[in-house]
Order: C-alpha cells, then structure tokens, then sequence
C-alpha cells in the first residue's frame, strides 16, 4: 500500500494530519509532509479515514 498525494491539489488544511497524524503532518512551513509512504495494512483504516477527509481529494491509496 502506498500514499500518493496529489501536490497540485493539496491545500494543506491538516484535515488529513487530524485524521491519522501518524501518517500526514503540516508542518509550520505550511507544507503537507507524508511521514510514511507506505504504511503496512494495519494502518489502512486511518489512512482511509485520511482519504475521506480531503476536501480536495488530493489523496489517494496506490
């Protein structure tokens, strides 16, 4: 399982970081960090839980 962020699409609105902070973090320079490309399929939930929240749709699952 693999996190692909759509960068152009991104607004970095820490929705996703709110959903699995684990996974995405906005940092002060008011960039979206990925901090685990692939995550293992424990975490499938929250990164689920992440791709709902995007307003933008800007993540997806590869």
């Amino acid at each position: 399982m693999k996190i692909v962020v759509d960068f152009d699409r991104c607004q970095s609105n820490a929705l996703c970081m709110s959903a699995a902070p684990e996974l995405f973090e906005v940092r002060d320079d008011g960039f979206l960090y990925v901090l685990q490309e692939e995550p293992g399929e424990d975490q499938r939930a929250v990164l689920e839980a992440a791709v709902r929240a995007c307003p933008t749709q800007a993540i997806s699952i590869g």
